[in-house]
Order: structure tokens, then sequence, then C-alpha cells
């Protein structure tokens, strides 16, 4: 369940461009008269940028800093599962055994096996991918009974899920139709009841042009449900680094009393019945 980038919304880099979203056919969309390198002119050309974005993230020196073991990422898979337990409880509510579940751009599998750890049945679980071989390394990893998609949500029947999750998924999406076009497909799959949840960033990260923050006002739109859930969490991440020799008690208290140095959020609406 890392909150690290390389592992949300990755899309494949070996052919598997079906895409996330389910799009328009060609022949509904207006005709591109957009410059060639122009990153967001259709859904096309956007996911071909994030892929170019993830190839240069797997397997490189950046990935160091997000390793399981350094004491800032322990904190920080503590503190988000602390707040993403009560969220789904209040919600989902906590028997999670008959929940049926979709992970959009699962990654390798980390909040699969983190709802399991939590009483899931692997059998109503699915992981959805772009890339294969992120899929490769979450089967073996997770337990048997868990289905993997690579591929478009549309291949996903409608109303078939009582949760469906994105983590760190819209932030890599900079076109707001693509957005728009993700967020409709999560909607359809979704059941009438269920919840719709969203782990993200709040803030734009000046040093990385290839994302883009995600507001609330900016979900509220994508799902007109009544019943909703925020919470932000997790000190942002230099700071988190500069504390990380501190007593755990330091960025407990510094997390808890200065709400704008957070810099993710969970947030959870339910789809009217």
């Amino acid at each position: 369940m890392s909150a690290r980038k390389p592992d949300a919304g990755s899309l494949r880099d070996d052919g598997c461009m079906d895409a996330q979203l389910d799009q328009p056919n060609k022949q509904e969309r207006a005709p591109d008269n957009s410059p060639d390198d122009s990153p967001d002119d259709s859904p096309e050309r956007e996911q071909e940028r994030i892929a170019r974005v993830y190839r240069g993230w797997h397997g490189g020196a950046a990935l160091a800093r997000y390793a399981w073991h350094r004491p800032d990422i322990v904190l920080q898979q503590a503190m988000r599962a602390r707040v993403l337990s009560r969220m789904l409880a209040a919600t989902v509510g906590t028997d999670l055994a008959k929940a049926s579940v979709v992970d959009v751009g699962c990654g390798t599998g980390g909040f699969l096996r983190q709802l399991i750890d939590w009483g899931a049945t692997p059998g109503n679980l699915v992981g959805t991918e772009l890339q294969q071989d992120r899929l490769d390394l979450a089967a073996p990893r997770t337990a048997n009974g868990v289905r993997w998609h690579c591929g478009s949500l549309a291949a996903l029947p409608a109303a078939s899920a009582d949760l469906i999750a994105a983590n760190t998924v819209f932030s890599s999406i900079l076109d707001q139709e693509v957005r728009q076009q993700l967020a409709a497909g999560m909607w359809r799959v979704l059941r009438p009841g269920g919840w719709s949840l969203v782990f993200d960033f709040r803030y734009n990260n000046p040093k990385n042009p290839h994302v883009r923050r995600v507001t609330r006002s900016e979900l509220d739109s994508f799902w007109p449900g009544e019943r909703q859930q925020y919470r932000t969490l997790l000190l942002a991440p230099p700071i988190s680094r500069a504390l990380a020799g501190l007593p755990v008690l330091v960025t407990e208290t510094l997390a808890a009393l200065a709400p704008p140095l957070r810099s993710h959020f969970l947030y959870m609406v339910q789809k009217p019945g």
C-alpha cells in the first residue's frame, strides 16, 4: 500500500495501451489540430506521456528514498493505515469479507494485500493495471484468488463493486478530460450504495512537472454523491525525511497540529442507491 508514485497508475510500455480509461470512439472526437509535441491534446497522447514518465521511474535510483525499511516510509505507512481503517469501517463496514473491491492502477498489489489482512476475501478482489510487469509482480506476492486485469475498465461489469479505489492515480494524469473519463469509468463499475476511494496529493510539486494535485472540489464534481469522507494525512515528504531521525512523537505531533503541512488526502464518496 505504498504511497510512492512509481506504483500508482502505471501504464504499460509493452503494447497494452488499450487504456485504463473509457474513451469515445475516434470518430466521435473532434479532429486533432494540436502540435505533435503537446502532452495532453488527446487521451492517447496523455497515456503515452505517462508511460514515458513511468519508464524512467522503474528501477531508477530515485526509488531508494521510498524503500520499505526507511523510518519515514514506515511512519507514513502506519499513519495511512490508521486513517484508512477508520474511513473504511465508517463507510464500507467493519466486515470486509463480502465486499467486492476494484483497485484501479493497482501496481504491485499492496492496497489489496492490506485489505486481505483486514479480512477481505481474495476472490472478491480485482486489481487493474495497464503495465503487465506490475501485475507479474503483484500476483505471486498476493493470496490466490485475486483477479488481475490488464486493460480497460470498460471490460469490467457495470455496478459490480462495493468499493473502487484509485491510489495516487489521478495526480499522474495532467489532462482534465482524461481524469473525467477515469472518474466516469469508476462510477460505472460501482454499485449503487458503493463507495469510491481516492488517495492522492493535495499540493503541486514544483520539482515534478509530471504530476498535478487533486482538489476536493474537483472530486466532488466527478461524483455526485451526498455522503462523503475527506481526511488529510502525511507530512510532506521533504519534512518527514528531515525528521526521520527524531522520535516518532515529534512527527506525530507536527502532523496533528499543522494540517497545512499534510501533503496527501483520503477521500470517499458514496454512489446514491
